[in-house]
């Protein structure tokens, strides 16, 4: 065996008795025994027999100095290096925080709203993990939250996959948790065992290009034709449209402004001519003044709004699938793919991080297939 390996002491949080402390692990072995049985500070967890120290802001340095030259001290689970995402909008969870209580239900704690404030967390992943983890502690009405081990946190993911929950939805309860051990109270690594459920591989539902023209046939007002039409031609997300401002469009090179979307990241994207001709009639018709599509009073339109429009215009045009405003998306992807744009350039339209990402794509575009004949032809 690797002596690196043998000596090694792994160093994880852990509760005991309701104090922070750090797990030791490691492969016995005599020279290592002998050292543990010195050091003042090593305790016996009663409950689970396994080796602790009080985290008291102090021991890693007194540890380091004991073991030094002696033992590999690992200390991969317990770094603490997180970033702040810069790139968001601050962060305001006032409309949490003002919620009228509902009486016997635990809600948020401070300390996660202000950490979710303090790393500039998006709103909608702020909002998913305040449900998924106020979800969680009501699970256990009569448990101190701190309390809670990884068998209880196992335990509640069970249920909630017996309860048919989605992979997505589990993945998010984890990482909910996850944040407030690891984050809020500042113990990274405590639960990285706990297992996620298999990442469930569904291909994205597509429109064809004749769907799509009736979709968009079916809108008769200007402002909402205007809407679905750009999310389409330029593969945009709901919560890019609405934010998007005159000044984000450029008509000479025939580009949209996408700034700060999903990951921080400012992209471009293509603006079609056809869309530029609509844009420019309902410019004159309705003179936005900041957004370019605004609410009743200047604020940016809703995402909800989008959605019913879209609702209604499937079903105007007699659609049978399932069509959502992340399936224009789709298929503007897909479009592009058929059409033979490399799978580099749709990547940066669309602004994945991963290449792998975009790769979904060749599952579904049709020239995928074309050359393939049935059997039966």
């Amino acid at each position: 065996m690797d002596k690196k390996v043998m000596y090694r002491i792994t160093l994880k949080h852990g509760m005991v008795n309701n104090k922070k402390v750090f797990f030791l692990e490691f492969i016995g072995n005599p020279m290592i025994n002998n050292l543990i049985s010195q050091y003042d500070d090593a305790t016996i967890d009663s409950d689970s027999g396994s080796l602790f120290i009080h985290n008291d802001g102090k021991s890693l340095n007194r540890m380091f100095n004991y073991f030094r030259g002696k033992v590999w001290l690992d200390l991969r689970y317990i770094s603490t290096k997180r970033h702040i995402v810069n790139g968001n909008k601050a962060l305001d969870l006032k409309s949490i925080r003002d919620r009228r209580p509902i009486p016997g239900m635990k809600t948020i704690p401070e300390a996660f709203l202000m950490k979710l404030e303090t790393r500039r967390y998006a709103y909608n992943t702020a909002k998913i993990y305040i449900s998924c983890f106020e979800r969680f502690i009501n699970h256990f009405p009569d448990r101190k939250i701190d309390d809670l081990d990884t068998r209880d946190i196992e335990q509640y993911l069970y249920e909630l996959s017996q309860q048919g929950r989605s992979s997505s939805y589990i993945n998010q309860a984890v990482n909910s948790i996850k944040f407030y051990y690891e984050q809020v109270l500042n113990m990274p690594g405590r639960f990285y065992q706990i297992d996620r459920p298999r990442k469930e591989k569904r291909l994205p539902t597509v429109l064809n290009k004749a769907e799509v023209m009736s979709i968009l046939g079916a809108i008769k007002n200007l402002k909402h034709r205007a809407i679905i039409s750009l999310i389409y031609s330029a593969g945009l997300r709901r919560s890019e449209v609405i934010q998007l401002k005159i000044s984000d469009f450029d008509s000479q090179r025939m580009t949209v402004f996408i700034r700060g979307a999903k990951g921080n990241k400012d992209r471009y994207s293509i603006l079609s001519s056809k869309v530029l001709k609509l844009l420019r009639r309902y410019f004159r018709d309705f003179q936005p003044k900041d957004y370019l599509f605004e609410g009743p009073t200047g604020q940016p339109y809703s995402v909800s709004s989008i959605k019913k429009i879209l609702d209604r215009a499937v079903k105007a045009a007699k659609i049978t699938k399932r069509v959502t405003p992340h399936t224009l998306r789709h298929s503007f992807a897909t479009h592009l793919l058929e059409d033979g744009v490399d799978l580099r350039y749709i990547q940066e339209l669309l602004g994945h991080a991963s290449s792998k990402t975009t790769e979904i794509y060749t599952h579904v575009a049709k020239n995928s297939f074309l050359s393939i004949k049935s059997p039966l032809d």
